[in-house]
C-alpha cells in the first residue's frame, strides 16, 4: 500500500518527467535538437539534475508523440520531422476537429457545455498571466473536452491520436508573437456557436483556429531556420 511519502515521491517525479518532456519538446521543435540526435539518458539526467527514471518516462512520451525513436541498441534518437508533415498533420487535424466541435455542438449535454464554459473562462488568467505551460495543458483538456462531447468513441479515439503527434507543435505556436492571446480569441469563436447550436459555423471557426496555429508553427520554424 502506497503509503503519502511514495505518493508524494511519485508525484515529484511525475512533474519532473513533465518538465524533462516539455524542454526537450521545444528543443525539438526549435530545430536545437537535429534529426539523428542522440538523447543519452545518463547525460540528460545529469542536466536536468534527476535521476534516470523520469528521464526515461519523459523520452516514452516523446517516442508516443513521435518525436524521437527508440532503437535496439542505438538508444533513442530524434526523429526526422519536416516543415511539410508537420504542415500535413495539422491540416489532417483541423478537419478532425471541425468534425469533432460540429458533432459536440448537437450532441453535447448542458452539463458538459457548462464545463466547456468554465475552462474557457479560466484561460483568462493564463493568457493575461503569459502561463505558457498551464495554457498547454488547459488548451488539451478543452479540446479534449469536445471529442468527449461528441458522443462518438471510435472519433474521439482518432482525434486524440493525431493530437497527441502534434502535441509538441501545437504547444510550441503558443510561443509565437502573441499567438496565445489569438488562440483563447478562437476559442470564444467557437463557444459563441456551441451556444448557437450552430454546429456548421463552430466547425468553421475550429478548422480556421487549428490552420492559424499551423501558420504560427510554420513562421517559428521558419524564424529559428534562418537564425540558425
Amino acid at each position: 500500500m502506497l503509503t503519502a511519502i511514495d505518493e508524494e515521491a511519485g508525484e515529484e517525479r511525475s512533474l519532473l518527467s513533465d518538465r524533462i518532456r516539455n524542454a526537450l519538446t521545444d528543443e525539438i521543435a526549435a530545430g536545437l535538437l537535429a534529426a539523428g540526435t542522440a538523447l543519452d539518458e545518463q547525460h540528460l539526467a545529469e542536466r536536468f539534475g534527476a535521476s534516470r527514471t523520469p528521464v526515461r518516462e519523459a523520452l516514452r512520451q516523446l517516442a508516443v508523440s513521435g518525436l524521437v525513436e527508440i532503437r535496439p541498441r542505438r538508444g533513442v534518437v530524434v526523429t526526422r520531422m519536416t516543415a511539410e508533415r508537420i504542415m500535413d498533420m495539422f491540416e489532417t487535424s483541423a478537419e478532425i476537429e471541425a468534425m469533432c466541435v460540429r458533432l459536440a455542438t448537437y450532441r453535447m449535454t448542458p452539463l458538459e457545455r457548462s464545463h466547456l464554459l468554465k475552462l474557457h473562462d479560466a484561460s483568462k488568467a493564463m493568457v493575461e498571466a503569459g502561463d505558457y505551460d498551464a495554457y498547454d495543458a488547459f488548451n488539451f483538456e478543452f479540446h479534449e473536452s469536445i471529442y468527449r462531447a461528441t458522443h462518438n468513441g471510435f472519433l474521439a479515439e482518432q482525434a486524440i491520436a493525431v493530437r497527441t503527434r502534434l502535441t509538441a507543435f501545437r504547444r510550441t505556436q503558443l510561443r509565437q508573437d502573441d499567438r496565445i492571446m489569438r488562440s483563447r480569441d478562437e476559442h470564444a469563436g467557437v463557444m459563441e456557436a456551441i451556444s448557437r447550436g450552430d454546429g456548421e459555423e463552430a466547425a468553421r471557426r475550429m478548422r480556421a483556429h487549428m490552420l492559424n496555429a499551423a501558420s504560427a508553427i510554420d513562421r517559428y520554424i521558419a524564424a529559428h531556420t534562418s537564425a540558425g
